[in-house]
């Protein structure tokens, strides 16, 4: 769509409006275009195409108008200059980390990303020769001690999984230009509706589709945003190489839910947020990770940094993991599920599921205990959601 009569279009406007191509059929949705190559008028123009001289679709690998509406609408919600989709939001990690690291160089990186990130990191980034130092998210100490000569990337998860620790993005964005260390953020938890971290002066932003920006659990996806140069060339470049392509089906159910992602993401926040209260007021309940609790030790930070406090509440049980599987076991409404972000509430135990990889000492480090359960409140009524939760903590 042509913006040029909205200078400055709202959020939600562009959510339902930016990055859509009408074609000469004049179709009001978004059409899905399930083709792997196009046609061109003659051989120059495929030469021309070819060679970047002329821009334009080449091959569904790294070509496809579908795509390109959800990577220009994506990119637009969060302020980047560019997007490029990829399969799922780990392809976006290792698309980014193949393009901008080589042999020798080092990440900084909080304890508490994903537990299938720190695999990547661990397990297969090393392999080589790209060395991981971990730090507390919130330490800004921590990550300045971290900094070698060869550091080029600060990565990290705000807020974090499962624990709901928050980066003060401004300050990591500061201290890793001074040093001309990149400020990567995943902003899967927040998304751009309620956070917006190029603001603070992140360099590139991490999704994956999969979760909120998607809504309904349907599709894996995931995307990095960010400049020109970095994203629009260079890790284009990667994704026309190596392939780990989004597919068009899945770009447009993307673009779907990008449309009802602020009014998705503000009920969430409601209701997680009063969840979170209550949780803290049951005796099995040892401790509340949300940000929305004035408890939350970063509560004022996420104030300045986020417009709401998400969807997602964890919470440490009494009673170890026996104690976490009661609670889980006995839910009759929410789905025992490790996916997050959906409209359907889901709960996991994050020691035996997304950080099940991990060693005991890995997981002591990131903080994940035994008695931690993980819930990503969807649009259910609150009450019904509370009473699930209750029929668990009062065996406790």
């Amino acid at each position: 769509m042509d913006f040029n009569d909205f200078p400055d279009p709202g959020f939600a406007t562009l959510a339902v409006r930016a990055g859509q191509t009408r074609t000469l059929e004049g179709e009001h949705a978004e059409p899905i275009f399930p083709t792997s190559s196009f046609v061109f008028a003659n051989a120059a123009e495929a030469a021309a195409r070819f060679s970047g001289a002329v821009p334009g679709n080449i091959y569904s690998r790294f070509t496809n108008p579908t795509v390109r509406m959800f990577q220009e609408r994506l990119a637009a919600l969060e302020g980047g200059a560019a997007c490029i989709a990829t399969s799922s939001g780990m392809a976006a990690i290792l698309a980014t980390c193949m393009t901008l690291l080589k042999s020798g160089d080092h990440i900084v990186s909080a304890s508490g990303v994903f537990g299938t990130t720190l695999s990547l990191f661990n397990q297969y980034l090393s392999k080589f020769g790209v060395a991981t130092t971990y730090v507390r998210l919130s330490d800004l100490s921590a990550w300045e001690a971290a900094i070698r000569p060869e550091t080029r990337l600060f990565y990290l998860e705000t807020p974090s999984n499962p624990l709901m620790e928050l980066a003060d993005i401004q300050a990591l964005a500061d201290l890793a230009h001074a040093h001309g260390i990149l400020l990567i953020v995943d902003n899967c938890f927040c998304t751009p509706a309620l956070q917006q971290p190029f603001k603070f002066g992140a360099d590139l932003v991490i999704h994956s589709a999969t979760k909120y920006l998607d809504g309904q659990g349907r599709c894996v996806g995931g995307a990095v945003v960010g400049d020109a140069q970095r994203v629009g060339v260079d890790i284009f470049g990667f994704l026309r190489t190596a392939g780990p392509t989004m597919s068009p089906f899945n770009a447009w159910v993307f673009l779907k839910g990008l449309e009802t992602l602020q009014l998705r993401m503000r009920a969430c926040s409601e209701s997680a947020w009063q969840l979170a209260h209550w949780l803290e007021s049951q005796p099995a309940v040892e401790r509340v990770y949300y940000p929305g609790l004035p408890s939350h030790p970063q509560h004022e930070l996420a104030k300045r940094q986020q417009s709401a406090f998400g969807g997602i509440v964890s919470f440490d049980l009494r009673g170890g993991r026996e104690a976490a599987w009661t609670v889980i076991d006995q839910t009759r409404l929410i789905s025992i599920t490790a996916n997050l972000g959906d409209t359907k509430s889901t709960i996991t135990h994050p020691a035996t599921t997304t950080h099940g990889r991990l060693t005991p000492q890995e997981r002591e480090r990131a903080g994940i205990g035994d008695g931690l359960v993980r819930v990503s409140v969807g649009l259910e009524d609150r009450a019904d959601l509370q009473q699930d939760l209750e029929r668990g903590l009062s065996r406790l």
